[in-house]
């Protein structure tokens, strides 16, 4: 399985027009469910200011910094568990992502269609999460079921396995039952080792990004909206971080970066929400990066941590 990023969120929250902005690639973006159904994939190169003053010192013919995938998702509606709206084939793909940047609208705009009606970010979160926890408890009950059957087999390192499984196992379908995702738990390395092949859904790293209007972009600026998820993310321990979709894509028709970076002046910003997007989603991967520099060429090289 690659590294990469799932970009999810239920239809109409700006999923497309990030992942667009993201890989300067069109994908089929359009104001109702749906639009999106096999994943779009991206690769997207990593910024880093590192790369940056070497390259300005060394002066090389070449640059090739490094990069990562993003794969945007079709939007989930409620019952995707149970196979409605595509849920069976969405929930297929997100199982093949390594870490989640989970999308939520956070701005106000009748001229967009909201899938439930209503902006509220919180429920969004919900109705995802939820369905995320409903498919992962099928896949814990079955683990669970099969467990019954190795504990009484005569395999002395086969039942060891599952003695260490069976309580992390008890304790994730308790919080996956109350809709809570598997990240929730405490679990220690061994507890942890000994459900890894189940590649649940929500045991994965999720970043919430705040899809915001423009006047919410800066540091100080978080609308009520914003402000709901982060205290929900702080719950969970998860990240939150702001994009304003619409703004991304202005950035990213400008041709120069002297362009991006005066732009980004301009609106009392440091860097772009893609920007760090992209930083966060590299660390979530537990990506590190080490360099390589000469005159014809300075290279950026990827490696996993603690390998």
């Amino acid at each position: 399985m690659s590294l990469n990023v799932g970009i999810v969120g239920l239809p109409n929250v700006g999923k497309s027009t990030i992942f667009q902005a993201l890989t300067s690639a069109p994908a089929e973006a359009a104001n109702y469910p749906f639009c999106t159904i096999e994943p779009n994939v991206g690769i997207v190169q990593v910024p880093d200011e590192r790369i940056d003053k070497i390259t300005e010192f060394v002066k090389p013919q070449k640059v090739i910094k490094a990069v990562m995938e993003f794969v945007d998702i079709a939007g989930l509606v409620k019952g995707a568990s149970k196979g409605e709206g595509l849920g069976n084939q969405f929930l297929g793909h997100i199982r093949q992502v390594s870490a989640i940047a989970h999308v939520v609208r956070c701005f106000e705009d009748s001229d967009v269609i909201h899938v439930e009606g209503k902006v509220d970010p919180t429920a969004d979160i919900e109705v995802i999460n939820i369905e995320l926890a409903f498919a992962d408890l099928e896949t814990v009950d079955k683990r669970l079921n099969n467990l019954g059957k190795v504990l009484k087999s005569h395999d002395k390192k086969l039942k060891q396995q599952a003695a260490i499984a069976k309580p992390v196992l008890e304790k994730l379908k308790v919080a996956l039952e109350d809709g809570k995702p598997a990240r929730s738990v405490e679990m220690d390395d061994e507890e942890r080792e000994s459900i890894s092949d189940l590649h649940l859904i929500t045991l994965k790293d999720t970043v919430y990004v705040c899809n915001v209007d423009e006047d919410s972009m800066t540091e100080d600026s978080d609308n009520d909206h914003v402000k709901a998820v982060k205290a929900l993310a702080e719950k969970e321990g998860s990240k939150v971080i702001k994009i304003c979709g619409k703004m991304e894509s202005e950035i990213a028709q400008l041709e120069t970066e002297e362009e991006k970076k005066e732009f980004l002046a301009d609106m009392g910003l440091e860097q772009s929400g893609l920007d760090q997007l992209i930083k966060t989603g590299y660390e979530m991967l537990g990506l590190q990066t080490y360099f390589t520099a000469g005159v014809q060429e300075v290279r950026a090289w990827t490696f996993k941590k603690g390998m």
